[in-house]
């Protein structure tokens, strides 16, 4: 595979990449509308101007094209510009499992920290834009930036509470509280992205879903269905529309 080395800040950062992963380009931080979600809050402008050295390129990965596999050597962390993903592992039985779903704003491949590879796949839903980040560079602008390196630290924690939030959900939830906390989830992200928390088009399919809620997909269209009857949702194929939050919630609280 041919590689292109970065050594935008030391040569002690120097790293490879895959070629197809390293086009370079104008990376303005500073103008992005996902700015407050990547960075964190109060960081100064010749700051964000360091941070805009690290992010090496902008990647395009189409619909059904995987970003990264398991078992690839890690090198970076990416930072989801525009475009839905979905991250899955291999069970022993050869089947694939869904583990996380990721939107604009959110960070991708911090699994592969610890272990030097990926430990699962990241696959578009719909055509995506990346940023790359060279995780060699990060830690170097981390440990220049005191606040750069505490948001990181936060960006792991929020990936164990996640992982905590899963567990629970397939090991105490009822199938009907899975459904509505899995929308509630989605609901409150796209409002952080200044989308309505109400009418939004589902990219991934009801077997997707159903299987990262560890459902059936006969379970998942049954219980759409039944959250329509109940007036809580309305639903066109990929379409939802959450006509009573406070009815979802009640989902929960039962």
């Amino acid at each position: 595979m041919q590689t292109a080395t970065i050594t935008h800040l030391s040569p002690r950062a120097a790293i490879s990449l895959p070629l197809a992963a390293a086009r370079k380009f104008e990376v303005t931080c500073s103008n992005c509308n996902l700015r407050e979600l990547c960075l964190p809050k109060g960081l100064r402008e010749e700051d964000v101007a360091k941070m805009e050295q690290i992010v090496y390129a902008r990647r395009r990965v189409r619909r059904g094209e995987a970003l990264f596999n398991a078992g690839d050597d890690f090198h970076a962390v990416y930072a989801i510009r525009s475009g839905f993903l979905k991250t899955t592992v291999i069970n022993d039985d050869g089947r694939e499992q869904v583990t996380g779903f990721y939107m604009g704003g959110e960070l991708l491949g911090m699994d592969g920290i610890g272990t030097g590879t990926y430990n699962g796949n990241a696959v578009a839903l719909e055509d995506c834009e990346v940023c790359v980040l060279p995780f060699s560079l990060v830690e170097e602008l981390g440990r220049e930036i005191p606040t750069m390196q505490r948001h990181l630290h936060c960006v792991l924690s929020r990936e164990i509470v996640r992982d905590h939030g899963v567990m629970m959900l397939l090991g105490s939830m009822r199938a009907e509280e899975r459904l509505a906390a899995f929308l509630l989830n989605l609901s409150k992200r796209l409002t952080r992205r200044g989308y309505s928390p109400s009418d939004f088009h589902l990219r991934m399919t009801r077997e997707e879903i159903g299987s990262f809620l560890g459902l059936k997909l006969e379970t998942v269209s049954r219980l759409f269905s039944r959250f329509q009857d109940d007036g809580v949702i309305e639903v066109q194929q990929k379409h939802v529309q959450i006509r009573d939050i406070a009815g979802l919630e009640a989902v929960l609280g039962d």
